[in-house]
């Protein structure tokens, strides 16, 4: 009989999930959350032919363009590029919570976590308990970025954000993390050279700091306008910080946060039971970091510190 032999088949001239080398994914995202292969290239760690070979290895692997590039704009994803970065995203996310639950399992927890929140409240508060937590988990690396603006998560300029608006869509694992009270507060100098204030109406001709209007990065820090209207603000900042700073100098008053101004002994409060203002802090993460056991630690933990310090975030009477 005459043997048969089966032919093998050709294989396809297609990109192939062999060809795709899974680390130029890790070189993508970075570009296409920085936009820049410069700044990808220093985040990394390794200089910028590197980064572009990457690019372009994984673009021939998979047989599209994902960057429009110019030098006035950078890397900007193209329509391919934006949907390979969902699903990169999601990988890396799903790769890193994998990755700890082995790893970690049974020992103590490590990697990074940053977080960001306004600057006040980051650096006055978040900050001492942010050093608190690391001490406790000497494994993890805690950054905080304190700044007067929003930080996109979907960049992942951050891994959890503590802001004073709820996202309105996102992947993302949202929660009210506290109430907060903002009073009028003026040194006793100041009110030593003007006459008594005894409600609202009183404060009509005083001097006071504020936001700058334009430059506000949300609505709600334009409280003052309405708290009192009309009010004649002769000094603005952009900063918090810089505003409490003003009203310590004695030359005018300003609405602060209680937990920036109630334990400052250079200053006092103004029309307390008249003049109160009240905002909220959220507290969110991408959906697929909030698995990770770092990071459930840190968000129930900040949930914790904030139900502790209720009276000094809300101005209440401490009890006990």
């Amino acid at each position: 009989m005459q043997k048969h032999t089966e032919a093998a088949t050709p294989r396809s001239t297609e990109a192939v999930p062999e060809r795709l080398d899974w680390d130029d994914l890790r070189y993508f995202l970075e570009v296409a959350r920085v936009g820049r292969a410069t700044a990808a290239a220093r985040r990394l760690g390794v200089d910028y032919t590197t980064v572009a070979r990457r690019i372009r290895a994984l673009e021939a692997a998979l047989g599209t363009l994902l960057f429009d590039k110019s030098r006035a704009d950078g890397f900007v994803l193209t329509g391919e590029g934006q949907r390979l970065m969902a699903y990169a995203d999601a990988i890396e996310s799903t790769v890193g919570s994998a990755y700890e639950r082995l790893a970690n399992s049974g020992q103590a927890l490590s990697g990074q976590l940053r977080v960001a929140a306004t600057e006040g409240f980051g650096a006055s508060f978040l900050a001492p308990r942010l050093a608190r937590f690391q001490a406790n988990h000497p494994l993890i690396n805690v950054e905080l970025i304190a700044v007067p603006h929003f930080v996109s998560l979907s960049k992942r300029e951050a891994d959890l954000a503590v802001t004073i608006e709820r996202p309105a869509r996102g992947p993302y694992i949202c929660t009210k993390l506290t109430d907060y009270r903002l009073k009028l507060y003026a040194t006793p100098a100041y009110l030593q050279r003007h006459a008594p204030i005894r409600g609202v109406a009183d404060l009509a001709g005083h001097r006071f700091v504020s936001y700058v209007e334009g430059l506000a990065f949300s609505q709600e820090l334009l409280y003052l306008e309405h708290a009192v209207p009309g009010a004649q603000v002769v000094w603005r900042s952009t900063s918090v910080i810089a505003q409490h700073q003003a009203v310590r100098s004695g030359e005018a008053m300003g609405i602060l946060p209680c937990f920036l101004a109630r334990d400052d002994p250079a200053l006092q409060v103004v029309l307390p039971d008249a003049l109160s203002v009240t905002r909220t802090f959220w507290l969110y993460c991408v959906e697929e970091q909030r698995r990770l056991r770092r990071m459930s630690e840190l968000w129930g933990f900040l949930r914790a510190e904030a139900d502790a310090a209720r009276a000094l975030l809300l101005d209440e009477p401490t009890t006990g």
